[in-house]
């Protein structure tokens, strides 16, 4: 009887616990966390509960699923696009404030400089293997047709012909 009561109570306070997160505030808060790069566990953790309850939750509340979704989609379209900018290169401004002392008083220059940062070999490698695998993976796959015709030296010979050959060299 106690141990009915218990799991009631811990089905009542789970019951309680997923409704919160049902809330905008709370489908918030799951963006925000998926958005930020958290993980599926990290989330779970976050929440209070085990990776594979926030799994269940996902197949049984669309909200949560859709949710998760969307948050890790802006995150993945920002790694890609930063992934892209790296690949091809890119220039940007520098702006230096160097302060120094006039017979008037204290002054400054702004110096700006456009720098240039050139195209990453490794990153282009990276998104080419990943968007053109067909043509950019390492690994090949080769079809052979027709036969491969081998001789063997040995064929015909008896197992005590070939232990003769092996101790006699």
């Amino acid at each position: 009887m106690a141990s009915h009561i218990i799991r009631l109570i811990k089905e009542v306070r789970l019951i309680a616990k997923y409704e919160y997160w049902l809330t905008t505030e709370g489908l918030i808060l799951i963006e925000a966390w998926a958005r930020n790069g958290l993980t599926d566990e990290q989330i779970a953790s976050n929440i209070g509960i085990t990776r594979s309850t926030l799994f269940e939750w996902k197949k049984k509340y669309s909200d949560i699923s859709d949710t998760l979704k969307r948050g890790k989609e802006i995150v993945d379209i920002q790694v890609e696009n930063a992934l892209l900018k790296r690949a091809l290169g890119y220039q940007y401004k520098e702006v230096k404030t160097e302060k120094y002392e006039t017979e008037n008083g204290p002054a400054q220059r702004v110096t700006t400089t456009i720098k240039e940062v050139i195209p990453d070999t490794t990153a282009q490698i990276f998104w080419l293997k990943n968007r053109r695998a067909e043509v950019w993976r390492e690994k090949q796959n080769v079809e052979l047709s027709g036969e491969v015709k081998t001789t063997n030296p040995y064929e015909g010979l008896t197992t005590e012909e070939l232990k003769k050959l092996i101790h006699n060299g």
